[in-house]
């Protein structure tokens, strides 16, 4: 905490409301106060600062007013512990999160959009959707005479910076409030409407901007706040639609939202298989696109597909910028294809329910960054918008990104259409590629006969989300190109026992929304018999071999690569897919399946702690697996708010266990007498061998004595299944479309070589990984000196540093500080 400059801060949410706003509140909120900041949130958006408090407001009393806090604490050690206990509570959270804030009777926060809030105000918050203090389009704040009068309800209540989460327009009302700021402060000190110190202490605004869309439409960041929540609502809806659209041999065309952005439509056609997808960045030729769409559904019927899946976003236009709507697409359906078509428009329902993991952990993490742009702030910085870009944390100037954003629509209405899609981010214009490779079924292969391949396609470890849809992206593109796509069912067992055979274009259509592996998937080596592993290899003359699978596909890959030297069959292109829910792969950021496994651990985890609070006073002890690499059991705790988590890289000692029982108890003692909250712990599988689960939850249930009860509780082999989330999907099938051009460039340079006995160079046996902000290719060999063989995981993992990021969020390091001061004053 270098920087202890205290700010009063507020928090509003603005424009449409989206997944992940309450995440943001609530992060903000935590972060401020353990910086030593003031904290309100303003109701209703801008219009809530234009409306202010009614004369007469007074602000509720503290805990420790309430109470009689403990001693002052003293010195820089517990600086940060004393702000937070005497920011613990204003009382006012339960009326925000059950929205009687406005009812007359009793406590009300009628007359009252500027309300001071404490660290448990916000408490169970950011696993609601939408936003709880409210978000309106606010008219009398675009006029100057509104933000006049924002501006003095803002310094009536001491407040000098400001958190704004919404789309482009809110933050552009954002930036320019605060360039009239010194004008608006001037304005109302002449007329006598703020004392001279007012006017002085609040000479300059702080702002800084957070983008709630759900369209995912802002530029210079590659996800807004709510838009994975979207597509998973989105990704549902197609997903039930699926099954009756299979019964009755049924076309079905799907508006989603986006008005200038085809996000959540192009996504959705990759992670649900669709057939054609309409969007305002690539429109259609305004004179065929009707014939281009009829002749590829046909062309899918012709081949005994029984359902069709067109998916419209609200904005999709043709080259002559003509919209096109849902009921035109059925209209042309129906009447030149005799299809019995339906029409479902899912409007709000993208907007509801819970947020996804990823819409709790990247919007917390933006909230911490938000707070820490303000302390950072002066007079001649910009405004900052909070961005993130793949799991790296932004600041860019926020007028950059809205200046940006408006260029899109603004090239869509010139009918440039190029300059449109250059300024999406790369991954946008590769998704749309992908999709035209996976769902267009070509008359003729685009390759030669010379440079077509016998590709095998294999899983291997345990099941994890994506796998198939992985698979299926490979069998489309091969198809496409004029390979020949073989599974090998079983692994290298199945390989030996001749269980291969090749895979088709429409037998792989349902596979995205399935999870487990439908090739079969087991933990064997090749290594069990190598040489008879080359003999199959040469039998079924393969070309080029697609691992998907997690750390034994990498082990697997390398025994594969040495044994080049031994057995020439092993000659050609290899690659390894990372697909596994422990997410240990070496290098790689993220691997299929980790996120669906994540999205399982987050549910359970709800539900778990709805039991747990209900009985108000019960400490929950979850199981979670992920091997020796932690990083399900510490992403888990950061999206479901549990307040300790072990992993096998921290291990469980003592000395650490009995501090967890001081910060529960200690944590449970602060608690408002009868609204005690259930809290989680969650222990990664192989924490210790020791310390087990059900050792720990005994130890709490026995120390907790009258203050809180312990349960347990693992979730296995719940975390491998389900259906696989739309990020696995969408992400399965560009790291599959590029792994099929890897092994397309390294083939054809193998038949480059003129001699009889091809040599695949090291290079050519590579695993795909996500690093930063972009795709890289690493070859098994080099992979290896990044490796911890032994524990079966990378040497550093990215995510390290978040598991004090969860205690952070608790208040652990303050709670136990108070408790220090207080055993020091009983000595």
């Amino acid at each position: 905490m270098s920087n202890n400059k205290k700010l009063k801060l507020a928090v509003l949410t603005s424009g449409g409301d989206s997944a992940g706003m309450n995440a943001v509140v609530r992060a903000v909120v935590k972060t401020a106060i353990i910086k030593g900041c003031e904290t309100w949130i303003v109701r209703e958006g801008y219009e809530g600062l234009v409306r202010g408090n009614t004369e007469g407001h007074r602000h509720t009393h503290t805990h420790a007013e309430k109470g009689g806090a403990s001693p002052r604490l003293k010195g820089a050690e517990f600086h940060e512990a004393e702000s937070f206990i005497h920011n613990l509570r204003y009382g006012d959270g339960e009326l925000l999160k059950d929205g009687t804030g406005d009812h007359p009777g009793g406590r009300t926060l009628k007359g009252r959009y500027i309300v001071r809030v404490g660290w448990d105000d916000v408490r169970g918050w950011f696993s609601e959707g939408g936003t709880l203090i409210g978000t309106a389009r606010s008219v009398a704040f675009r006029t100057r005479e509104g933000r006049l009068t924002a501006a003095q309800n803002m310094i009536k209540e001491g407040i000098d910076a400001l958190v704004v989460c919404g789309g482009d327009g809110s933050l552009t009302g954002a930036d320019v409030f605060r360039a009239e700021w010194p004008g608006l402060v001037s304005e109302l000190h002449n007329e006598k409407r703020i004392t001279d110190e007012q006017a002085t202490a609040h000479a300059h605004l702080k702002i800084v901007g957070l983008v709630g869309s759900i369209d995912n439409d802002m530029s210079m960041t590659d996800l807004t706040i709510g838009a994975p929540t979207a597509l998973h609502r989105i990704c549902e809806s197609i997903d039930n639609i699926n099954s009756t659209a299979y019964s009755h041999s049924r076309a079905f065309v799907l508006e989603v939202m986006g008005r200038h952005c085809g996000w959540l439509a192009l996504m959705a056609a990759v992670s649900c298989g669709a057939d054609f997808v309409l969007i305002p960045e690539n429109p259609p030729d305004a004179d065929n696109w009707a014939d281009e769409m009829c002749q590829s559904i046909q062309s899918h019927r012709d081949i005994g597909k029984r359902k069709t899946i067109v998916i419209v976003a609200e904005g999709a236009l043709d080259s002559k910028l003509q919209p096109i709507h849902s009921e035109q697409v059925k209209e042309i359906l129906s009447e030149r294809l005799g299809l019995d078509t339906r029409v479902t428009t899912l409007g709000h329902t993208q907007r509801g329910g819970r947020p996804c993991a990823m819409d709790r952990i990247l919007p917390t993490l933006q909230g911490i960054e938000a707070v820490e742009a303000l302390l950072e702030s002066t007079p001649d910085s910009p405004s900052y918008m909070i961005g993130v870009r793949e799991n790296k944390i932004t600041r860019v100037p926020l007028m950059d990104a809205v200046k940006m954003t408006r260029e899109v629509a603004q090239a869509i209405s010139e009918k440039n259409f190029e300059k449109a899609m250059s300024l999406r981010d790369p991954e946008f214009r590769e998704t749309l590629e992908g999709f035209f490779a996976t769902s267009r079924l070509e008359s003729e292969p685009k390759l030669p006969h010379h440079l077509r391949m016998r590709v095998a396609i294999m899983h291997v470890g345990a099941p994890a989300g994506g796998m198939n849809a992985a698979t299926r992206a490979i069998v489309r593109y091969c198809v496409r190109q004029g390979h020949k796509p073989f599974a090998v069912h079983n692994g290298f067992v199945g390989l030996l026992e001749d269980n291969v055979h090749q895979l088709s274009w429409l037998g792989v259509d349902n596979w995205p929304t399935r999870g487990g592996s439908e090739l079969g998937t087991n933990r064997k080596l090749p290594d069990i018999d190598l040489g008879a592993v080359a003999a199959k290899f040469q039998q079924y003359n393969f070309h080029a071999l697609i691992m998907i699978g997690g750390f034994e596909a990498f082990s697997s890959l390398l025994i594969l690569e040495q044994g080049r030297k031994y057995y020439p069959a092993f000659n050609i292109p290899m690659v390894h897919l990372p697909a596994t829910i422990s997410n240990n792969v070496p290098l790689t950021e993220f691997s299929l399946g980790s996120d669906t496994s994540l999205n399982a651990l987050v549910d359970a985890c709800d539900a778990i702690k709805q039991s747990a609070s209900a009985s108000r006073n019960r400490v929950f002890v979850v199981e979670t697996q992920g091997g020796k690499c932690g990083y399900i059991a510490t992403m888990g705790a950061l999206a479901s708010g549990a307040c300790i988590v072990y992993t096998p890289e921290r291990g469980i000692g003592l000395d650490m266990l009995r501090n967890d029982v001081k910060f529960l108890k200690r944590r449970y003692g602060l608690d408002a007498k009868g609204k005690n909250e259930g809290r989680l712990v969650i222990r990664n599988e192989v924490s210790s061998d020791v310390y087990t689960t059900d050792v720990i939850t005994k130890m709490f249930k026995e120390e907790g004595g009258s203050l809180f009860d312990s349960r347990s509780a693992s979730l296995g082999h719940t975390l491998q299944g389900g259906i696989p989330s739309p990020t696995d999907r969408t992400r399965a099938v560009r790291l599959s479309l590029k792994s099929m051009a890897f092994i397309e460039k390294h083939h054809e340079q193998l038949l480059k070589q003129q001699t009889r006995s091809k040599q695949a160079p090291p290079e050519s046996a590579a695993i795909i990984t996500i690093q930063g902000t972009s795709v890289q290719w690493v070859p098994v060999q080099d992979m290896v000196q990044h490796a911890d063989m032994k524990n079966r995981r990378g040497k550093k993992a990215w995510w390290d540093g978040y598991q004090e990021l969860v205690e952070a969020l608790v208040a652990r390091p303050q709670i136990l500080a108070k408790g220090k001061q207080q055993d020091t004053l009983v000595q």
